[in-house]
């Protein structure tokens, strides 16, 4: 909790310091912050710089949404997966379920490919979506699934997805 109150209060200083905040970034911009128990964080800004204030834990991100279509706010999870070929795409872990797929805004931003067991802080537009199954077959390629795996996917799902306009990665 301590080191959260750390990256969000530079985070904010950064934020407010910017003059190009709401400029997608193709890049991570990163941060160091004062060590801690013989330990260095490190936060990588993707996207729109973001604040880490009032995020979301992934698991409660069902309740929250209710019977809502799509509902903006911060969200907050432990990455699973990332797509392999570009960082185009990534996965949260959900302890209530299906993991939540996070796709970046306009296609502006990637992840690196080396996220995963990461936390991110996300800020944008959770949605129910029904994934297509070319969609699904696509995010399965991408995810280095087998050709079985893929071949087996013959109806599109209806899930909670999350478009990331900024992501802090720490």
């Amino acid at each position: 909790m301590k080191k959260m109150f750390l990256v969000a209060a530079c985070a904010t200083l950064l934020f407010a310091c910017g003059g190009n905040a709401n400029k997608p970034a193709p890049v991570a911009d990163s941060l160091q912050i004062a060590p801690t128990e013989n330990d260095s964080v490190t936060a990588s800004f993707y996207g729109e710089k973001i604040t880490a204030d009032s995020a979301v834990a992934v698991s409660e991100l069902a309740s929250l949404m209710g019977d809502k279509s799509e509902m903006p706010l911060k969200l907050t999870g432990v990455i699973s997966d990332v797509c392999q070929k570009k960082g185009c795409w990534m996965e949260i872990k959900n302890p209530n379920g299906e993991p939540v797929r996070v796709t970046f805004k306009d296609y502006g931003f990637f992840m690196p490919l080396d996220a995963a067991g990461k936390t991110a802080i996300m800020d944008g537009i959770a949605k129910v979506e029904v994934t297509s199954i070319a969609d699904l077959k696509e995010y399965a390629k991408d995810a280095g699934e087998n050709k079985a795996a893929i071949e087996a996917i013959k109806e599109p799902k209806k899930e909670l997805v999350f478009e990331a306009k900024g992501v802090i990665l720490n």
